[in-house]
């Protein structure tokens, strides 16, 4: 296994990977060393038939609090325009099974927009999200105001954005931002407990389902719908399709084995 300097990696159920962010001593700060690990770990993960959910977390008090400013605070646009974070966001949101964010305290900046490129947050309820970069003269640089806009509608995203306020556990999750909200010491277990639960269902149709909702932010109504029935006739190629339907009328459990 991989040696890892800026995050911890465990296995704790079958097919379920459980990726930890592990900088204490800058509150998880985004670097482009632990930035690197995440999508090293994502880009052997997607072709690994071992795995087929990954929960993201930062443990139990506190997600990521940004991007590491210290590292920033001297750039100019080249760095910017050149700095390798760039493709490890593109990897991590390009990854194709489902990733899920169990969020403790703050997820703030880069955190949060961490937090949005997973498929389904949960929250402990200690969790704190924002976008406060304009306190530091700029604004969201990797998709925040994007995803909020999307998520959570114009005026919080302008709230949120422009006056760099917070939004508690509760507060995200009645905005649509997060699924569920639950203490913060069991919420990485709930986690994981969703996780199992996915990779448990046909991994196929979860990847193509993945897709599908996805596609919903980028298509107009018409197209999507569209391209979900097309994703929808190709599951009838699918070995799973047919166990899993078998199984329903022999009221037996199926088996599912990704093909």
């Amino acid at each position: 296994m991989a040696e890892y300097q800026n995050i911890q990696i465990e296995n704790p159920a079958p097919f379920v990977t459980l990726i930890h962010l592990h900088r204490p001593d800058a509150l998880n700060a985004l670097n482009g060393d632990l930035m690197a690990e995440v999508a090293g770990v994502l880009d052997a993960a997607k072709a690994d038939d071992e795995v087929r959910a990954i929960v993201l977390t930062g443990g139990e008090k506190v997600f990521a609090a940004g991007a590491d400013i210290k590292q920033m605070a001297e750039w100019g646009p080249v760095d910017v325009m050149t700095d390798s974070r760039i493709a490890a966001w593109d990897t991590i949101r390009a990854f194709p099974k489902p990733l899920i964010a169990a969020v403790n305290g703050y997820a703030l900046g880069g955190g949060c927009e961490l937090a949005m490129h997973c498929d389904i947050i949960v929250a402990g309820h200690t969790a704190t999200f924002g976008q406060p970069e304009i306190n530091l003269g700029i604004i969201p640089g990797a998709g925040g105001s994007q995803r909020l806009t999307r998520t959570v509608g114009k005026s919080l995203a302008m709230k949120l954005v422009l006056a760099g306020e917070f939004l508690s556990a509760e507060e995200a999750r009645e905005a649509g931002l997060v699924a569920e909200v639950r203490p913060a010491e069991v919420s990485i277990e709930r986690a994981i407990e969703l996780a199992k639960k996915i990779a448990s269902k046909p991994p196929i149709a979860v990847r193509l389902g993945k897709e599908a909702v996805l596609k919903s932010f980028e298509m107009p109504m018409a197209e999507a719908l569209a391209y979900e029935r097309k994703l929808f006739t190709l599951l009838f190629a699918t070995e799973d399709r047919t166990e899993g339907m078998n199984a329903f009328i022999e009221k037996r459990r199926p088996t599912f084995k990704g093909r």
